[in-house]
């Protein structure tokens, strides 16, 4: 360690879980309305949607946030942001923080790089353990930002985060907070794959072909081709996992009847719906998170140093 910078020092495991789980919550923190919009934008047009919800028509990213600070307040865009902050802090650790240890538990010894399959491999795994661990969060969340407040007639139905958790176990059974898990199981392995192999193999590619350094403008690179792969592959399953876990019990059997009502009511197109938010919202979210996470790490480990430092 002697003579080595902060940038040098491989960093820890447990540096890398709280770093990614600290820089996920400030990049949630300047994308969220359009994570919302994203969200409205998708299940606009469900044949039963409650009479608020078909009272208010949406179009576009911006206007979509206009309308909702014009209709329910300055604060709505930024409804559900209390667990979305716990997601983050519990999913972003375990997808993010664990993704190296995972890869390099998974490449054969002796191997100087991991192959493709490997990082998609660690990809879709570290993905699956954090909607295991996170799903909870991910279903309260996304209520919260489908929810209308128009007055009387509206469908807000939760007084809090804390009051949500307790009544949809309590109205739908402990299962209702891991509706929809299998879908997002799906999807958030789809763009874990898609952000952390693509990040991962960009970054790399840039670092050896001696085109950048590791520095931002390698990481804004990076990030911003994650963020655009994730949100081409990830839409469609994304479009159904926001449904499912948004519809009232019986609305849907299961998430494959969610995609068989979509295709036959509005069409394949209804699996982009909200393509423009979800990518301006990936897209930004990725940069912010990948960026605000490589100087994090430095951060930490600069921390670690000096307290391990004997001057």
């Amino acid at each position: 360690m002697v003579g080595q910078k902060p940038s040098e020092m491989p960093p820890t495991t447990a540096v890398k879980f709280l770093g990614a789980g600290t820089a996920a919550c400030f990049a949630d923190l300047l994308t969220f309305p359009l994570d919302t919009a994203k969200v409205r934008l998708q299940i606009q047009g469900e044949s039963q949607a409650a009479p608020a919800t078909r009272s208010v028509q949406y179009r576009g990213v911006l206007g979509t946030i206009v309308t909702m600070m014009r209709t329910e307040g300055p604060r709505s865009p930024y409804n559900g942001l209390v667990a979305g902050l716990q997601r983050q802090m519990s999913f972003a650790s375990i997808r993010i923080g664990l993704y190296d240890s995972v890869k390099q538990f998974y490449t054969p010894k002796g191997s100087d790089h991991s192959s493709i399959a490997t990082r998609i491999l660690a990809g879709c795994t570290t993905g699956a353990m954090a909607v295991t661990c996170a799903q909870p969060t991910d279903v309260v969340k996304v209520r919260f930002q489908a929810s209308i407040n128009l007055g009387p007639g509206s469908n807000r139905k939760y007084n809090g985060t804390m009051d949500a958790y307790r009544t949809i176990a309590k109205e739908e059974g402990i299962r209702g907070l891991w509706k929809g898990t299998f879908p997002n199981i799906t999807r958030n392995a789809i763009v874990n794959c898609a952000e952390m192999v693509t990040y991962d193999i960009i970054k790399e590619k840039l670092l050896d072909h001696q085109l950048l350094t590791d520095n931002f403008p390698c990481h804004f690179v990076s990030a911003f081709g994650a963020g655009f792969c994730a949100t081409v592959v990830a839409s469609p399953v994304d479009v159904v996992k926001t449904r499912y876990m948004n519809s009232p019990p019986g609305r849907y059997l299961s998430p494959l009847d969610c995609v068989v009502m979509m295709v036959a009511q509005e069409g394949p197109t209804a699996f982009y719906k909200g393509f423009t938010p979800s990518f301006l919202r990936l897209g930004a979210w990725n940069v912010m998170m990948f960026v605000t996470y490589e100087q994090l790490k430095r951060a930490l480990m600069k921390v670690q140093m000096l307290r391990e430092s004997p001057f």
